[in-house]
């Protein structure tokens, strides 16, 4: 049986997902209870925000250095939520739900480079290939 802040988690990415691609933003406050919620999950299981955790958080905070670097090229919103579900998931976890969400949005990308002439400037959004990615990592177990 899943536990209840995994189906909370992907209830959240399901929203952010759905917010992502129809108004291609995600409000700050949304993505601020949802950290807030994380780290009181986190705390609450752990008894305090353990090294995973932590570690988890930093590499958000690399990622929101790589949007500012690459003027969003990865978003804001986008980075944001990588150090939430760093926190919630630790960093060994979150590696590898973005491996699989880097390898789902390249195929993606070829794909409509491919078959539909997709300009290689054109942006599309990132966390439905989390969410998928999330998924396949709760049924992998």
């Amino acid at each position: 049986m899943l536990e209840v802040g995994r189906v909370w988690c992907g209830v959240y990415l399901c929203i952010l997902s759905i917010m992502d691609i129809w108004i291609k933003r995600v409000p700050l406050w949304f993505l601020g209870a949802g950290g807030a919620a994380a780290a009181a999950v986190r705390i609450c299981q752990e008894g305090a925000l353990d090294f995973p955790a932590l570690s988890g958080a930093i590499l958000g905070v690399v990622f929101l250095g790589v949007s500012k670097v690459t003027k969003e090229g990865i978003g804001y919103g986008d980075s944001l939520l990588i150090l939430i579900m760093g926190i919630y998931l630790g960093i060994w976890n979150l590696l590898g739900i973005l491996a699989g969400a880097f390898i789902l949005s390249a195929l993606f990308a070829v794909v409509f480079l491919v078959y539909r002439g997709f300009d290689r400037k054109a942006g599309y959004p990132f966390i439905p290939f989390l969410l998928v990615s999330y998924f396949v990592w709760i049924c992998a177990g």
